[in-house]
């Protein structure tokens, strides 16, 4: 046999074992029976993380003397802070620090802007509203609250226990509707979130007023729902 006749053999044998693979490969067998739903649960529970910003500006002719004052503020406020500061109950951080000049109707530099923030984090709420009524130079620019991640996971643990029971009795339920005894899980999923609440400004602006005389600034924590939802298909036998 030469080297065509060869070629033509091994190709008619590949062709000829790709049918058979294909004649004898298992066709699955399309679901029957069924069923998509879902069901969520839900725990309300207070606030127990404050996460206070303080804020300055400070503008003039040139960059560097802004730079400057901006940075003597915020050192201020630092040092301040750190003797107040413990883990977990009030975390001290720097946030944001800006820049930018401003420009007259010519389009030419006229001056310069800028702002910082420092930012006073955790569980101790008279710890932080003290230590934020001391900072001399720095307002409230910004106060809101949520749930720490051992709070968080503590309720998120609950919400989801509620919502896999009522996954499992809605399932239970569907099925004997349809005249089926029980049903087997086929596909979960299970995906939560939490609430988080912003305090209005006008409770920064009246905490501004009181820093003059040291009083720590009143807050206030709200409430929030964390949600766990589980969804998936179950097939009812």
């Amino acid at each position: 046999m030469d080297f065509a006749l060869r070629k033509i053999a091994i190709v008619s044998g590949f062709l000829l074992a790709g049918s058979t693979f294909a004649q004898v490969a298992p066709v699955l067998p399309v679901p029957q029976n069924v069923v998509s739903l879902s069901a969520s649960g839900s725990v309300e529970v207070m606030q127990d993380l404050l996460v206070l910003t303080l804020s300055t500006t400070r503008e003039g002719a040139d960059a560097a003397s802004v730079q400057a004052q901006l940075k003597s503020a915020l050192d201020g406020a630092l040092t301040e802070a750190r003797r107040a500061a413990q883990p977990g109950q009030m975390d001290v951080r720097t946030g944001n620090f800006s820049l930018f000049p401003r420009h007259d109707r010519s389009g030419n530099i006229s001056g310069w802007q800028g702002s910082a923030e420092l930012v006073l984090e955790g569980k101790d709420f008279p710890r932080i509203a003290a230590t934020a009524g001391k900072i001399q130079g720095m307002a409230v620019g910004q106060v809101s609250f949520g749930l720490s991640r051992e709070e968080r996971n503590r309720v998120a643990s609950q919400a989801r226990s509620q919502a896999i029971e009522k996954f499992k009795v809605e399932a239970s339920e569907i099925a004997r509707e349809f005249g089926f005894s029980a049903y087997t899980l086929r596909e979960i999923s299970v995906n939560g979130s939490d609430g988080l609440e912003v305090r209005p400004r006008i409770m920064a602006m009246s905490a501004k007023a009181s820093m003059a005389s040291d009083a720590p600034i009143p807050v206030e924590a709200g409430k929030s729902t964390v949600v766990v939802n589980v969804s998936g298909s179950v097939q009812m036998r």
